[in-house]
């Protein structure tokens, strides 16, 4: 049910920063640990405790783990209809433990889950929420979360408050924060809490899992990306940045201009409006280097451009350069690659 919003509440009855984890068949999605490393600057800057909710079925190990990252502490919820995620029963039971816990700040992964996950919280909290969000700050002046996100296509940031509900909630694009940092010392503490669920309460049924195979995009995680623009003139293009990444064992990537074109999926795209990566090594091929997509891979450890306009923006980032056809300059590298004709450093 969705709760009325602008409802007459003391804000200073809520405290304290909560992050919802995310695990999927008991492994903790990579975000969660990027939450905590945000969720801790806003709780430090507010004076206040940080704790994560992590929901599922025999999750014990998963949830004294999180320990081990600086949280206060980990509120676990088990129920054997929260094996699987299902978007009544994770709602209803993280509803109910936000509404007893009262944060003042809520975090969640902007991945598939916490997209279907996130506006159905909100609607039942009767709150506001601010999607896709690449930074987050506390307001100086007032202690107010200042949630900023793009807007109209990656054209401006937006920056949004919450200023008469509570809880202020936010997803936020994975990727892009900072992750908090394992310790081999634990701290904070473990509650369970078990959820008062009902069969009934679901009106959708899991059936069965299956894996569709192919090798699924990890752009996030990757350690090298090779990314593919509208130099490649065709997504018969994308069969040599294909080749380059297999190469060097990288993730393919693409610019926004190559998936509004049709040439590759959108899964791929970095930038802005797509992923936002920071790899080791970031290969930009035929792409000029758009503000949006420098967004989304400018914090790459090293950046090679290469591109046949000398003058393109992707050159003033680059750690280095080569002003040269695409077509010329990948199947060198690959061959080179094969011959080990480089020097090894």
């Amino acid at each position: 049910m969705r709760a009325k919003v602008n409802q007459d509440i003391n804000l200073n009855d809520y405290n304290g920063v909560f992050v919802v984890g995310e695990q999927i068949d008991s492994n903790i999605h990579p975000v969660t640990i990027e939450l905590i490393g945000e969720g801790k600057k806003l709780a430090d800057k507010l004076g206040k405790k940080l704790s994560v909710i992590i929901a599922g079925y025999d999750i014990e190990e998963q949830s004294d783990k999180l320990l081990h990252y600086g949280v206060d502490s980990v509120i676990c919820i088990e129920h054997p209809l929260l094996k699987d995620y299902n978007t009544d029963a994770y709602a209803i039971a993280i509803k109910d433990v936000i509404t007893d816990k009262k944060p003042e700040i809520v975090l969640i992964g902007a991945t598939s889950i916490g997209r279907d996950l996130g506006p159905r919280l909100s609607a039942k909290l009767g709150t506001g929420l601010t999607a896709d969000c690449t930074k987050l700050e506390i307001d100086e002046n007032d202690n107010k979360l200042l949630q900023t996100r793009p807007a109209f296509g990656g054209n401006l940031m937006a920056t949004i408050i919450c200023p008469k509900n509570r809880p202020q909630m936010s997803t936020v694009r994975p990727g892009v924060m900072e992750k908090a940092k394992f310790s081999e010392t634990k701290s904070g503490t473990v509650e369970k809490i078990t959820p008062n669920l009902k069969e009934e309460d679901i009106r959708v049924k899991l059936i069965k899992k299956e894996d569709l195979g192919g090798k699924r995009v990890n752009l996030a995680e990757a350690k090298i990306v090779v990314s593919g623009g509208r130099g490649l003139k065709g997504k018969e293009g994308f069969e040599l940045i294909r080749q380059l990444a297999d190469a060097i064992k990288g993730e393919v990537g693409s610019s926004r201009a190559a998936v509004d074109s049709g040439w590759i999926d959108q899964a791929h795209q970095v930038g802005q409006t797509g992923t936002t990566v920071h790899p080791d090594l970031y290969i930009a091929c035929g792409i000029s280097g758009a503000i949006q997509h420098q967004a989304g891979m400018q914090e790459s450890k090293y950046i090679v451009a290469i591109n046949k306009d000398a003058s393109a923006p992707i050159f003033d980032i680059c750690d280095y350069g080569i002003v040269g056809d695409l077509y010329d300059v990948i199947p060198s590298i690959i061959q080179s690659l094969k011959d080990k004709d480089f020097l090894e450093l």
